[in-house]
């Protein structure tokens, strides 16, 4: 059971790291470099279309991942 779990913490990692990269940037010019994106962090800009399926898609499989990892610190221990 652990090393199922341990081998889907794995393929759930690589899926994130895809997932991340692919997520497009934010960063429209060199002036948003000096304000850190506070201006979209403040922003009521709505992800749409791919941007939502990817933000959704990362946070689904971090909250899954952390679920697991939870699980593995658990077998371990006993």
């Amino acid at each position: 059971m652990y090393n199922i779990i341990l081998g889907i913490v794995i393929v759930i990692s690589i899926m994130m790291v895809i997932a991340i990269m692919m997520q497009p940037s934010k960063q429209n010019s060199a002036a948003s470099a000096f304000t850190g994106g506070a201006d979209q962090l403040f922003g009521k800009q709505k992800a749409r279309g791919f941007e939502a399926v990817m933000q959704r898609s990362t946070a689904v499989m971090g909250a899954v991942w952390m679920i697991l990892l939870f699980v593995l610190a658990f077998l371990s221990s006993k």
